[in-house]
This record gives C-alpha cells, sequence and structure tokens, in this order.
C-alpha cells in the first residue's frame, strides 16, 4: 500500500493524495505539489498514512516541496493582485456587452496564468474578450464558465437556516437532491423555501432522507383509507414520520373525529388515487424540474 499525505487547496473541502516521500509534515503546514492545474501550494490535511491502491487515482504524484518563505510570498503576491484583476475583468465584460457575469479570478502559483470564472445562461462566444484580457494583464488568460451551485460553493455565504452554505463549508462533493426527497419530509413545494442561494434545492434535503424514508414505511401516506386494530376506519390527513405517528379522520354521520395514531395501531390499509391531488403534485413538481 502507497504511503500517502491529504493536502487540501484553498476554499476547498476536498483532500487530494499525494506520496508522502521522506518529508516531515506537520497538520496545515503548506506544501508544493504537482496538479493537472499545474504547481500549487496546499496544506497538509491528513499526515502521512498507508491506504488501498483503489482508494488512489493514479498517477499518484510526489509533494514536490515544504513550502519555503519564497513561495509563500509568491502566494500572497498573486492574492495582492486578486482585486485589481477582478475589477478590470468586470470592466472588459462589461465593455464586451456578452451576457455573463463575473464570479472570481485567481493567478496560477508562478502567476503566469489568470483564470477567471463567470456564470452565464447559455454558451458565450467569449474568444474577442479574450485577447482584450490578454492585452490588458499581459499574462496567459483562461475564461472558465462555472455552474449556479459552483458559484454558490465559491462565494459562499448564509444559507435559510442562518449557517454558512454546505457546499462552501464542509461538503467535499455536491449532493444529490431530488424533489422525492422534499416530498418524503412532508416539506412545502414552495420553491423559495427548499431552495438555496443558488437557486438549486437545497443540500441538506438529503441528509435525513434515508430515515425519513425508511420511517414512511411504517406508516400509511396521506389520503390511505386505514382499518385500526380497535376496529376504527378513517382517512390519513396528516402524518409525521419521525415519530412513526399520524392523524387519522374518522366520519360517523355528521360527527367528525380527528385521533393520533402510531404505526402499531394500524390493522390495514389502502391507499387511495387522488386525481385531482396527483395531478396538482405533478404540476408542481413540473415546475420544480429545475432546481434539481
Amino acid at each position: 500500500m502507497p504511503k500517502v499525505v491529504g493536502v487540501r487547496f484553498k476554499n476547498s473541502c476536498r483532500s487530494y493524495y499525494f506520496e508522502a516521500g521522506d518529508l516531515e509534515y506537520e497538520l496545515n503546514r503548506p506544501v508544493v505539489v504537482e496538479t493537472a492545474r499545474g504547481t500549487e501550494m496546499g496544506y497538509i490535511c491528513i499526515l502521512p498514512t498507508d491506504v488501498d491502491e483503489d482508494k488512489v487515482v493514479a498517477p499518484l504524484k510526489p509533494v514536490m516541496r515544504i513550502a519555503t518563505k519564497k513561495d509563500i510570498d509568491q502566494v500572497e503576491k498573486n492574492e495582492r493582485k486578486r482585486p485589481e484583476a477582478m475589477k478590470i475583468a468586470a470592466q472588459k465584460i462589461a465593455e464586451s456587452k456578452l451576457d455573463m457575469r463575473l464570479t472570481d479570478c485567481e493567478y496560477t502559483f508562478e502567476g503566469n496564468k489568470l483564470i477567471i470564472y463567470f456564470t452565464a445562461d447559455g454558451r458565450v462566444d467569449f474568444r474577442e474578450l479574450v485577447k482584450e484580457l490578454a492585452s490588458a494583464f499581459h499574462v496567459r488568460i483562461e475564461l472558465k464558465q462555472i455552474g449556479a451551485r459552483d458559484e454558490c460553493k465559491m462565494l459562499g455565504g448564509l444559507g435559510p437556516c442562518g449557517r454558512p452554505c454546505c457546499c462552501a463549508n464542509h461538503m467535499p462533493d455536491y449532493a444529490h437532491v431530488t424533489i422525492k426527497m422534499a416530498k418524503n419530509q412532508n416539506l412545502s413545494l414552495n420553491p423559495t423555501k427548499i431552495s438555496g442561494l443558488c437557486g438549486r434545492l437545497m443540500c441538506c434535503l438529503a441528509y435525513e432522507n434515508e430515515v425519513y424514508t425508511e420511517k414512511n414505511k411504517k406508516i400509511p401516506p396521506l389520503g390511505a383509507f386505514v382499518t385500526t386494530k380497535d376496529g376504527r376506519n378513517g382517512v390519513v390527513v396528516s402524518t409525521a414520520p419521525l415519530k412513526e405517528a399520524f392523524k387519522l379522520k374518522i366520519t360517523d354521520g355528521d360527527k367528525v373525529d380527528f385521533v393520533d395514531c402510531t404505526s402499531e395501531d394500524v390493522a390495514s390499509f389502502k391507499t387511495k388515487n387522488n386525481q385531482g391531488k396527483k395531478s396538482k403534485e405533478d404540476k408542481a413538481e413540473k415546475e420544480l424540474e429545475n432546481l434539481e
């Protein structure tokens, strides 16, 4: 098994494996490594450890060196140039009148290339813009279009819960989220209530979905006709999956009662195909398709 160290780069929650070699490491110590983007400086987040071959993405590259003061100064110099680069890039994009929105920019470690991140609703022909930017900065220019989730991860912010966005704070990968998860948790299908800052479904919908899915199997669904063990018959009007409970509407002539029941009270049940309600739900889901 290869001995590796984990390296994390700026504004990233994901760690990458590199061959440890014979260098001495400490947590959060800056190191210089070779990546697909070129030379970069990262920080040690996992001390030397043996890992299985199937967990390593080949080829495994070695750590080039422990970062020197010169390396750190270079990174700080690049960071100091970033605000001015943002200002000029925003100006050039405005002058180009292209339908694109500047998100961020960064210089590579050597400072010989500027990567500019932007969002757009469709494909953008930015060939002329690249020439203008290259003339302004006198370095190689890479324009990179990113999606709404990438933009949110890059910029960060506070979610509807009041805490930092999960994608920017601790998630190494985006969660796979669907409308069905919101339905499993009895959440409103109102886009403003289940969308994050990126305008897509909130990643946190996936956190408890597995529990809700298992709990929902133990209780009748909304609209089901239920017969309880003590012989009462009614219709499920609300559910509380985490408590494995539901509220039963029992109609006896003109008398209507609402009874709290649990999964243990159910003798049998059958579902009702409420076409009107189903049609309404289908319409809501169609409107929310673009949020996934």
